[in-house]
């Protein structure tokens, strides 16, 4: 299976940057095999088309506003989920089921998941790099989900150091919120606690 993950977003843009702040921390704390294309992405836009249609799974990391909950909160949907969902559209041009069916007009079949983040602030007065505190702290908490997306779906990889990566233990790993709006009932499916304090 061939993957990629997208890392959206603008690192001048304070939490709009944690799509980039997530590609930072793969590209530095782990090696994926050739199965597996990293890709600091900017903005979501039909440019990402060529690598999409060259992928069987793709993983879309970008910051969500409007969700109603608190700065930080993590969050996984399935890309129809957000179809008519002004969550993950409000923030850049387009979203992953745009892309998924444009591949699909061109003959190419790929599935997906989208990580976001609800940010506290993505509209500084002037550019600047960084991620605002509750967002920061939870960077960890949204690499951990891309992680346990990738161990879901049978990838092995390594940490950067070579040694082999161990996933944590669900009691180690809160898992991400679900709107229930989008996805009643239906946190993830990694099997760990439902709810990121």
């Amino acid at each position: 299976m061939r993957i990629a993950i997208l890392c959206i977003g603008n690192r001048l843009m304070l939490d709009d940057g944690v799509g980039p702040a997530v590609y930072d921390a793969l590209e530095a704390g782990y090696r994926f095999g050739d199965d597996v294309a990293l890709y600091d992405a900017g903005c979501m836009t039909m440019d990402l088309l060529p690598h999409v249609c060259k992928a069987d799974f793709v993983i879309v990391v970008d910051a969500v506003d409007g969700t109603g909950e608190q700065p930080g909160t993590v969050f996984r949907f399935a890309p129809g989920d957000i179809a008519g969902h002004g969550v993950m559209q409000s923030l850049h041009d387009m979203r992953l089921s745009d892309l998924l069916a444009s591949a699909s007009l061109l003959g190419h079949e790929a599935d997906g998941v989208c990580f976001g983040i609800q940010v506290e602030n993505m509209s500084p007065a002037s550019f600047i790099e960084g991620l605002t505190p509750r967002v920061h702290a939870a960077l960890p908490l949204l690499v951990d989900s891309v992680l346990a997306e990738l161990v879901r779906l049978g990838v092995q990889f390594h940490n950067a150091d070579g040694t082999s990566f161990v996933p944590p233990s669900p009691s180690d790993v809160e898992c991400v919120d679900a709107i229930e709006a989008i996805e009643p009932a239906k946190p993830a499916d990694f099997g760990f606690s439902t709810r990121k304090e």
